[in-house]
């Protein structure tokens, strides 16, 4: 789908629909919406009055013009309460509303710059939201429907702004939009693909074809690499399954690599299929475990972002890939295994893998010498009945790094809620024949799973998100906005807004 900006009033532009809007509580149209009210003979107002359209966040109403506009069909889009107006309510009422014309059978749409006028937002910033909200309200994952017309497409999304002078801002903000976007739509695209396609080389595969594209260095550590350099938990993982195990290094060079500031690193879980193994889990929801590497396919989708948002700063994202199966050959609870770093796990149940390849993983990138470490992950289903499914656990052991990638999270529209780490977690992890055992029991299952994490990283500022209950809309919860079933692509937005603040507090300090 093309986005393109146009100077112009959206009243005389000719497309199957276009969208306008209303805080709740409003009396009367005005700006865009009152132009187009009254070449509809007062049909928005009369709505008002008789109380058929409020403007509630997300509420949409489709009119037929009936030949009294160039566009086919007008949407009217809520935004809300004026006093509770933010970035990401931009985002979520032009998904609605998009997807809503999109539905109806639009193929090309126009909308107002969402939030530049009475809003107060800058043009900038509202018409990178405008850009996302279409971008990501209006995705399908349809490459395995075959029947025609289950996946209805829009051609053309056209973004009308009547002040001139605004025009290169807004054009600014779609631009980053799109990237941004886009890379979470890519990160969806692999979340959703079956785990027999998404295998571990699969992943390396698209990782290796996405970083040619946006100039990404990539590097792919293999079984015979990964037994050389102890990856013992990775490969323990791994022995269940007959897919070999995938190590993807991915390096972004915005500072350039002679730079002394030490890389960021993010981390992504990536176990594509996850049994429980020999702790096999029950039948039911087994089929959304292909979405165990939502973690690894975010930190991808956030490298693709800044390759392309280019920020002055330099990035490491470090992806385990494996699936988690059980065999004849797969590891077993009683065991002890080796990391990368030299501890010892005791295993207790092989349903608490992830924990065990992000250890090697940090211990990896510790010798690397990256700082801060960020890792995303779907680790635990104690965070999702902790949270629920609309919020992200945070953990970690640096409160700046933490308020600094919560506040990234607030104009990202991603709930974060920073979970307690007290160090007498710590107890519940420890094991009388290893270092330490990789479940801590039912209780504060979340806490101890980030302590165990947490026993690898050391001192070095780090922060973990779990992101089991956020990661994936099933089949049982409410599409709506550009929550849509399925992959939700969550913490590429929150990482990539970390990622460019970062970079400009650091060359400021620096003086460019």
């Amino acid at each position: 789908m093309q986005i393109k900006v146009t100077a112009g009033d959206i009243t005389s532009i000719k497309t199957d629909g276009i969208i306008i809007n209303l805080f709740e509580g409003s009396k009367k149209p005005d700006g865009a919406t009152a132009a187009v009210d009254k070449l509809l003979n007062t049909v928005i107002s009369q709505m008002l009055s008789a109380g058929e359209f409020k403007g509630k966040l997300n509420e949409v109403a489709v009119i037929p013009t009936f030949g009294k506009l160039p566009a086919k069909k007008v949407a009217i889009v809520g935004l809300g309460k004026p006093e509770q107006f933010a970035l990401d309510r931009i985002r979520q009422a032009t998904a609605e509303a998009a997807r809503t014309l999109r539905n109806s059978g639009a193929k090309r749409i126009a909308s107002i710059v969402h939030g530049a006028g009475a809003g107060g937002i800058s043009p900038e910033h509202a018409g990178q939201m405008v850009a996302e909200g279409a971008i990501l309200g209006l995705y399908t994952f349809a490459k395995y429907q075959t029947k025609s017309g289950n996946s209805k497409q829009v051609d053309e999304f056209l973004l009308i702004e009547s002040d001139t002078q605004k025009i290169p801002a807004v054009q600014s903000g779609v631009k980053k939009g799109e990237i941004i976007a886009n890379a979470v739509n890519f990160t969806r695209d692999l979340v959703n693909e079956p785990a027999s396609v998404m295998t571990p080389t699969e992943l390396a595969n698209r990782a290796r074809k996405i970083a040619r594209q946006v100039g990404l260095e990539i590097k792919v550590l293999g079984r015979p690499e990964l037994e050389k350099l102890g990856f013992g938990a990775l490969l323990a993982v791994a022995k269940g399954s007959q897919q070999p195990p995938q190590f993807i290094i991915l390096r972004y060079w915005g500072a350039g690599k002679k730079s002394k500031l030490a890389p960021v690193g993010l981390i992504g879980k990536g176990i594509t299929f996850d049994s429980g193994g020999i702790s096999i889990k029950p039948w039911s929801g087994m089929d959304e475990m292909k979405a165990d590497m939502a973690g690894a396919a975010a930190v991808i989708g956030t490298m693709v972002a800044i390759a392309q948002l280019k920020p002055k700063l330099n990035v490491t994202a470090l992806v385990p890939a494996t699936e988690n199966l059980p065999s004849g050959s797969a590891f077993k609870p009683g065991d002890i295994l080796r990391t990368f770093s030299g501890n010892t796990i005791e295993i207790v149940t092989t349903d608490a893998e992830g924990r065990l390849i992000l250890a090697d993983a940090i211990g990896y990138a510790k010798r690397l010498g990256l700082t801060p470490l960020i890792d995303v992950a779907t680790l635990t289903g104690a965070c999702d009945i902790a949270l629920g499914p609309f919020t992200s656990g945070a953990f970690g052991n640096n409160q700046q790094l933490i308020d600094e990638l919560i506040q990234a999270s607030k104009p990202a529209g991603e709930y974060i809620w920073q979970m307690p780490m007290f160090e007498e977690y710590a107890e519940l992890d420890k094991s009388n024949i290893a270092d330490i055992k990789n479940i801590g029991g039912r209780s504060g299952g979340a806490i101890t799973a980030a302590k165990f994490i947490e026993f690898f990283v050391g001192d070095t500022p780090w922060v973990h998100f779990d992101i089991a209950p956020t990661n994936f809309v099933g089949t049982s919860e409410k599409e709506k906005h550009y929550r849509l079933r399925g992959a939700t692509g969550v913490m590429v937005r929150t990482l990539v807004n970390y990622l460019l603040s970062t970079s400009l507090e650091m060359n400021k300090r620096r003086g460019k």
